[in-house]
């Protein structure tokens, strides 16, 4: 069993930037091709960004050139750097773990983006 962790939340204003950190305390990540989804209210969850074991990087069509993806294996831990943030980037986002037929997610972490 995969059990993620997610923070780095909160409220910012428009323009301005958040890190999302997914750890996982009790498993070796590394194996693992990690994503960030995210849901807004009344909207269906969506892709945000994905990087395999490898390190290969997948993002969503509305937010490339504003978010990097990245893993630290040695800290067990996927980032989410988001930058030139919007209102329409709120949203509760989290992050999954796959491997093979398998797939864990976390309890997610609310991002809300508001002047």
């Amino acid at each position: 069993q995969v059990q993620l962790v997610e923070s780095g939340g909160g409220l910012v204003q428009p323009g301005g930037s958040l890190r999302l950190s997914c750890a996982s305390s009790g498993s070796i990540l590394r194996f693992y091709n990690m994503g960030w989804y995210r849901q807004a209210p009344g909207k269906q969850r969506e892709l945000v960004a994905a990087i395999t074991s490898g390190g290969s990087t997948n993002y969503g069509d509305s937010v490339k050139g504003r978010f990097t993806i990245a893993r630290d294996n040695a800290k067990n831990t996927v980032y989410l750097q988001m930058n030139s943030l919007k209102p329409e980037d709120t949203a509760v986002y989290s992050c999954n773990a796959l491997l093979g037929p398998y797939i864990y997610w976390g309890q997610g972490t609310q991002v809300t983006v508001s002047s």
